[in-house]
């Protein structure tokens, strides 16, 4: 396999207490795709900081390159500060004005989504420009054979209806999770139940196909018609950061295979629940699930 994947967009910290982590959803979809034998990029920006340096280290220590990852001079590394109440439940305030905001449309970065198999964005990064143009014109200058994957990541209130439509207007696959659905078919006026809104939203905006992932219960896979529906992986969760970048990366890689819809669907569970399974959005992946991806593909 020598899939080429891109993550476009948002590269930070998650600063918990005590325990940093580091976040994003394009990156942690460009360091599973990698952990998943793909040659991987990530697209973003980052502060000339601390932080900055700290994510450089986390790409020495694997195959992606650093080239299309801008160091900002001015602006710092992004992070995200959470908070957990007393009832154990997490709150999160992104922070504004950060290096990812500032994404700049440089030469590099069309060179590689040129050559890229899928690319992963999201909605996240497009809150501010000149970030929101960048992704959008990278996006637009993939091959006609390439996967446009749009990771709807629906925070604060940082999206709005014409962003979602313009994002949707550009890809080919949506992945979307079980709390970012309802809200989605209710801006874009889509009402019903997932099994009424998912083929609807796939013909509006000619999907190729959507993943709709619900945590714990698994995940519904709709393309043309057809549907694969898994019930999940039961799994010891420490935490769920990142398990579903790490789905959309396994389930890339499977659409570029070529696999039928329940082996993708199978395989990108299993990716997933290893995830969740283990601390952190990135963490080192079972040799016999990585040996599933590096074998020769299924067809």
């Amino acid at each position: 396999m020598s899939f080429r994947l891109v993550g476009i967009g948002e590269w930070l910290w998650d600063l918990l207490p005590g325990n940093p982590q580091m976040g994003g959803a394009p990156a942690n979809f460009a360091f599973q795709a990698s952990a998943l034998g793909a040659e991987a990029h990530i697209i973003s920006r980052i502060g000339d900081d601390a932080l900055g340096k700290q994510l450089l280290e986390r790409l020495d220590g694997s195959a992606i390159s650093r080239e299309t990852v801008q160091i900002d001079p001015l602006a710092p590394t992004g992070t995200v500060t959470v908070v957990v109440d007393n009832q154990g439940q997490p709150h999160f305030t992104i922070h504004e004005g950060v290096a990812w905001d500032r994404l700049q449309p440089i030469d590099n970065g069309f060179q590689v989504v040129g050559e890229a198999d899928a690319v992963c964005f999201g909605t996240l990064a497009q809150r501010v420009e000149p970030s929101r143009s960048t992704i959008r014109a990278l996006v637009s200058a993939t091959r006609p054979s390439c996967l446009r994957i749009l990771d709807v990541n629906l925070r604060q209130h940082y999206y709005s209806r014409d962003m979602l439509m313009a994002s949707l207007d550009l890809a080919d696959v949506l992945k979307v999770n079980d709390s970012e659905l309802p809200v989605l078919g209710a801006i874009l006026g889509l009402d019903g139940n997932p099994q009424a809104v998912i083929p609807h939203l796939a013909d509006c905006y000619s999907l190729l196909m959507i993943a709709y992932t619900r945590g714990a219960r698994g995940s519904l896979l709709y393309r043309e018609g057809e549907r694969s529906d898994h019930p999940g992986i039961p799994t010891q969760v420490v935490d769920t950061v990142g398990a579903g970048d790490a789905f959309t990366a396994a389930m890339a890689i499977g659409l570029l295979s070529d696999w039928d819809l329940d082996t993708i669907n199978e395989r990108s569970n299993l990716v997933a629940s290893a995830v969740a399974a283990r601390a952190g959005g990135t963490p080192p992946l079972p040799e016999e699930i990585s040996r599933l991806f590096r074998s020769i593909p299924i067809t």
